[in-house]
């Protein structure tokens, strides 16, 4: 019995370990050697810097971050404001949490087409102006003609898909924080926002932690919302590994398409784990 309650955690680590082993690491040793390898049959940087070369790399990589900068801290906050918000409704509040996070069950190509429907030229957007007379003739919003409309308007469907998910992971982290600290702070006179800053987001700063490694990690990978809405005219990373893995056939170049995201993701993880370590990661 006690040989047994010896390796009972390594029987309990074993299927997740193999998953990982055989979904996640043997394809990433995959690519990893794909990326590096050339015509000839053997190894360099050849797939590298044909991506260097490549028109849309430099794009697609300002693309990818800028929309990591414009979607995930604002995701945050958003989340932030609507738990605290949640948490002082009394009435219906498992209703409007369900409400909230039904986007969370719509894939990203789903997402993207809903927007698109909004967004295109004989989108409901157009049909709307027109009937209050905004506008005297449908709007192109999503062409070339208007970069940072169409950089929005993605932006704004990957928040709306996606926010549902930090938010699940900020109110789980709010449960988790004694109602003491909230009573002492009134009792000490503090005021809503020192409340905020002073104990409530230094409480939840291992949930903030989570929600933005994960939340990064995605926005890195965005695909089906930028091709749906944007197509050719905003290019990302995984897009463009995409397009040379099935339009151009060069596995090389897309192994390194995948490479430099897997690095850009390994980034800010380390920087979240930086920046928002606490006491205990400290120790």
């Amino acid at each position: 019995m006690k040989e047994l309650n010896k390796v009972m955690p390594y029987l309990l680590l074993a299927p997740s370990v193999v998953f990982l082993v055989f979904f996640f690491f043997s394809p990433f040793v995959e690519t990893f050697f794909i990326a590096f390898k050339n015509a000839e049959g053997g190894y360099g940087l050849h797939s590298f810097r044909k991506m260097y070369d490549d028109l849309n790399f430099f794009v697609a990589l300002k693309n990818t971050i800028f929309l990591l900068f414009a979607v995930v801290p604002l995701q945050l906050v958003l989340a932030v404001w609507m738990s605290l918000t949640l948490r002082k409704i009394k009435k219906f509040r498992g209703a409007i949490l369900y409400i909230w996070t039904i986007p969370l069950g719509i894939s990203d190509l789903a997402a993207g087409i809903i927007w698109l429907s909004i967004l295109t030229e004989r989108g409901y957007l157009n049909t709307i102006f027109l009937n209050l007379g905004f506008i005297e003739k449908p709007e192109l919003w999503l062409s070339y003609e208007h970069p940072l409309l169409l950089f929005a308007a993605v932006a704004i469907a990957e928040i709306w898909r996606s926010l549902a998910l930090v938010l699940l992971i900020i109110i789980a982290g709010l449960q988790l924080i004694p109602k003491e600290y909230d009573e002492a702070a009134d009792v000490f006179g503090a005021g809503a926002f020192r409340k905020l800053f002073r104990v409530t987001l230094p409480l939840l700063k291992p949930s903030i932690q989570s929600a933005l490694i994960l939340r990064s990690i995605l926005a890195l990978e965005v695909f089906a919302v930028a091709v749906a809405i944007g197509g050719t005219n905003l290019p990302v990373l995984a897009s463009e590994a995409y397009n040379w893995m099935a339009n151009y056939l060069d596995y090389g170049v897309a192994s390194a398409y995948a490479l430099v995201l897997l690095a850009l993701s390994i980034i800010s993880t380390l920087g979240y784990l930086f920046f928002l370590r606490t006491p205990a990661d400290a120790a």
